[in-house]
C-alpha cells in the first residue's frame, strides 16, 4: 500500500525541521559514475561482494544519521539488489524509509568503468513493463514511488498515450507513487507540463526530482510551484557532479571555492553548497549522492547549516555571478567523464 512520504508527514526532526536529506545509489551501485573523484572514492575496487559491503555501509551510516529516503535505478548496476539486501538484513520493514526507483534507462556496461556506453534510454510501454517487474522482484513492498528516469520533452515520453495509460493502472492499484525525474536545460517545462497531465480527472505525477544547485537553478520556480500544488519534490546533484567540490580543479571554479570554504567557517566548503539546496523552502527531499561513509557524514552536516540564519542566502547572494546559463550547465555535464 501507499505510505505518506515521512518528510511529508513530519516524522523526522533534526534541528527543529524536518530533516530533508536522502541518499542516492548512483555512484554507489555500478562501478563508473561521472562524479568527480568517484574512481579514487572506489579505490580500483569493483569487486561485487566489496561493492555490496560498501554500499551497504554507506545505508548503514545514513540510517544512523536520521536518512529514511534511499533513491535507485534500473540504470544503477546493482544498486537495488544492493538495497534489497541491505533491507533484508537490516530486517528493515516496509515503511520505515521511503523507497524511489527509476525506470527508462537499461545499465549496458557490464561491471566495467570503461565501457563504450554506460546505459541506453528507452521510455517505451514494453521498457516500463519489463522494468516494474524487475524492480518488485527486488524491492518487493518497499518500493513506494516509481518514477520516469529523465522525461525530457525529446524523449516523447509525456505524450506517449500508452505509457501514461500503464503508469495511471500503477498509480491506481494503490501500491506505488508515481513520478518523474527530470534533466537538461528545459527542466522547468518537464515539471510544468507533468503538472497537467491527468487522467480521470486526477494529477498522474505525484512526485518530481530534478537537477537544482547553486550553478544550475533554473528550474526552480518550476519546482516551487509543483510544491505549492503537493507534489513531492525531490533535489538531485545539488553537488553538481562534484563540480561544487574541492574536486574541481578548473581554475575558473576556484573564487567560487575559495567564497564556499569562506562561508563554511572552518568547514567543507561543499556544504554550503549542500545547504542551499537544503535550504529550499520547496524541497522536501535533497539527494547526497555520497559514496563513502567520510562523504554521507560531512553531508549530514549540512543539515544543521542549512538551518544557520543567513547562511545560505548569503552563499547564493555571493555565487550568483558564477551560476551558468542551462545549456551551458547541461553542456558540461555531458562531458563529465564516467570513472
Amino acid at each position: 500500500m501507499w505510505r505518506e512520504h515521512p518528510r511529508r508527514a513530519g516524522r523526522e526532526q533534526t534541528g527543529g525541521r524536518p530533516l530533508s536529506l536522502g541518499l542516492g545509489l548512483a555512484a554507489l551501485g555500478r562501478p563508473g559514475y561521472v562524479n568527480l573523484g568517484h574512481a579514487d572514492d572506489l579505490g580500483g575496487r569493483y569487486d561485487e561482494q566489496v561493492m555490496e559491503r560498501r554500499c551497504h555501509d554507506v545505508l548503514d551510516a545514513a540510517w544512523v544519521g536520521g536518512i529514511r529516503h534511499v533513491d535507485a535505478a534500473r540504470s544503477y548496476g546493482l544498486a537495488e539488489a544492493f538495497l534489497a539486501s541491505w533491507l533484508a538484513q537490516r530486517k528493515r520493514e516496509p515503511g520505515a524509509l521511503a523507497v524511489s526507483s527509476k525506470w527508462g534507462y537499461t545499465y549496458t556496461a557490464g561491471w566495467s568503468v570503461t565501457a563504450a556506453r554506460h546505459e541506453v534510454k528507452d521510455h517505451s510501454l514494453a521498457t516500463l513493463t519489463r522494468q516494474v517487474a524487475e524492480s518488485r522482484a527486488l524491492l518487493g513492498d518497499h518500493l513506494d514511488i516509481y518514477q520516469v528516469h529523465s522525461a525530457t520533452l525529446e524523449s516523447g515520453v509525456l505524450d506517449d498515450e500508452h505509457v501514461l495509460d500503464a503508469l495511471a493502472v500503477l498509480r491506481d492499484d494503490g501500491s506505488l507513487t508515481v513520478g518523474l525525474t527530470t534533466s537538461g536545460p528545459d527542466q522547468a517545462v518537464v515539471v510544468r507540463r507533468a503538472l497537467e497531465i491527468e487522467r480521470d480527472g486526477r494529477r498522474l505525477f505525484a512526485s518530481v526530482q530534478s537537477t537544482w544547485n547553486l550553478l544550475e537553478q533554473s528550474a526552480g520556480a518550476a519546482l516551487a510551484e509543483a510544491h505549492a500544488e503537493g507534489m513531492l519534490v525531490i533535489v538531485k546533484e545539488a553537488l553538481a557532479n562534484g563540480r561544487l567540490t574541492g574536486r574541481n580543479r578548473d581554475p575558473a571554479f576556484a573564487p567560487a571555492w575559495a567564497r564556499l570554504t569562506d562561508l563554511a567557517q572552518g568547514a567543507d566548503g561543499s556544504t554550503v553548497a549542500l545547504a542551499a539546496a537544503l535550504s529550499r523552502p520547496w524541497a522536501d527531499v535533497v539527494l547526497s549522492g555520497a559514496a563513502t561513509v567520510e562523504h554521507l557524514r560531512a553531508n549530514l552536516a549540512a543539515t544543521t547549516t542549512a538551518g544557520a540564519a543567513g547562511g545560505t542566502s548569503t552563499a547564493e547572494d555571493v555565487l550568483a555571478e558564477w551560476a551558468e546559463a542551462p545549456e551551458i550547465y547541461w553542456s558540461v555535464r555531458r562531458a563529465l567523464p564516467w570513472n
